[in-house]
Formats: C-alpha cells, sequence, structure tokens
C-alpha cells in the first residue's frame, strides 16, 4: 500500500477489510482491462496532498472527470494544461464573486490541498467516458468511512456539500462540533439554484477564524 502519511494508521482498519480488497480485485480487472481514471498512482491523492493533522474543511465531490487528462485523484480539479470543465468554471466565478480572487490559469486545485482541504470523491475511480460506472463497487462504504472518521476525531472541520450526492452524507457528520455548508450542484444544470451566491468560501474561513484556526487561501493565482 503507497504511504499516506499520517493517514496510515488511520486507514489501516480500512485498508485491511475484506470490503476494501474486494474493491481492490475488482480494479485490478478495471485497470488491467479498460481504461480508469485516475491513473493508479494518483488514486490517493487526497490523502497524500492534505495531512490529516493539516485538514480543516472537508470538500465533497461525487466521482472523478472521465476524460482523457483530467482527473488526478482531487475532486473538482484538473491536470495542468487540460479545459476546466464547466462545473468547475462555476466554482471559480463564485470564488471571484464571493472574495475578488481571479479566475486561474489552471483548474488544478492541488493548493487547496496543500491548504487543509481534503478534496474528496465519494467514489474514487471511474471508467473512461462512463460517468458513475464505478459508483456502486464498494466505493461508497469507503469513502463514508472516510467521512465518518474526520467527523470523530477532529474538531470544528468544515465539510462542504455540493449537490444530492454529497448532501446525503450529511448523517456522517457530527453537526455539535463541526459546521456543514450545502447548496445546489455546480454543475450548469443546478448551479443558479442556489449554488451561485452561496459564500461558501468566505463563511468557511469566517468560521476557521473563529475557532482560532488559519483560513483557506483559495486564491490560486499566487
Amino acid at each position: 500500500m503507497v504511504d499516506l502519511g499520517d493517514w496510515n494508521e488511520r486507514l489501516a482498519p480500512l485498508f485491511a477489510d475484506e470490503r476494501y480488497l474486494k474493491i481492490r480485485r475488482f480494479l485490478i480487472d478495471e485497470y488491467n482491462n479498460h481504461v480508469v481514471y485516475p491513473d493508479m498512482y494518483d488514486l490517493y491523492n487526497c490523502f497524500k496532498f492534505t495531512p490529516f493533522a493539516n485538514l480543516k474543511v472537508v470538500l465533497l465531490g461525487q466521482d472523478p472527470y472521465h476524460n482523457e487528462g483530467q482527473a488526478h485523484g482531487l475532486c473538482f480539479s484538473v491536470q495542468d494544461g487540460v479545459q476546466n470543465p464547466p462545473s468547475l468554471e462555476n466554482i471559480f466565478k463564485e470564488l471571484q464573486s464571493d472574495l475578488g480572487c481571479p479566475r486561474p490559469n489552471s483548474g488544478n486545485l492541488t493548493k487547496w490541498a496543500n491548504e487543509g482541504v481534503l478534496l474528496l470523491n465519494t467514489a474514487l475511480t471511474v471508467r473512461a467516458h462512463q460517468a458513475n460506472s464505478h459508483a456502486k463497487c464498494g466505493w461508497a462504504w469507503f469513502t463514508d468511512s472516510v467521512i465518518k472518521l474526520v467527523s470523530d476525531q477532529t474538531e470544528n472541520t468544515v465539510f462542504i456539500l455540493w449537490g444530492g450526492n454529497a448532501r446525503s452524507k450529511k448523517p456522517l457528520i457530527d453537526t455539535n462540533k463541526h459546521l456543514i455548508l450545502e447548496c445546489a450542484h455546480p454543475s450548469p444544470l443546478s448551479a443558479y439554484a442556489g449554488f451561485f451566491g452561496c459564500k461558501h468560501f468566505s463563511k468557511t474561513n469566517a468560521y476557521l477564524q473563529a475557532h482560532g484556526k488559519t483560513p483557506i487561501d483559495w486564491d490560486l493565482t499566487k
């Protein structure tokens, strides 16, 4: 298993569980016989780039982008040089409206991950050009367990839930010690139904500061 730093000990029970071993067997077959995203070496980037000790925010996505060169293990993020998907463009529009951050040249959100934002998809893999194709392979159990782990083992974390899939995870989160921010998905199909104007970036930072934590530098152009 790859080295995930201070996540190793926390995730070890999940990786030893028969349900994870079933996912692993499924993935070996998928990667051997189909085009699957992200690259297997990027699969756990959300944990690699956001050490548990630094975690302040959980941003939940659904499943990875399914076109070539996009996904690299961080929800909503694309690799440098790749055109931004429409949802990501809308995220940047809201970021500019909320905090005045200029639109970045790249849709790579690694800086956010380094700032303490766990960019977690509810399914970590997808078959090329087939959205949600791995949604029922067992990832839901794994990522639900991660959400519950973060809820149980951290204090004053912000959980950002955009869209129905993410919002369905609310019961896993202890609202007595964490903040949940929820609204419509940034997809063009729903962004005007409550995503635009949600001000989740500024609300996240206000909450973090109120609880003695350093706010997230959301500006990707710096």
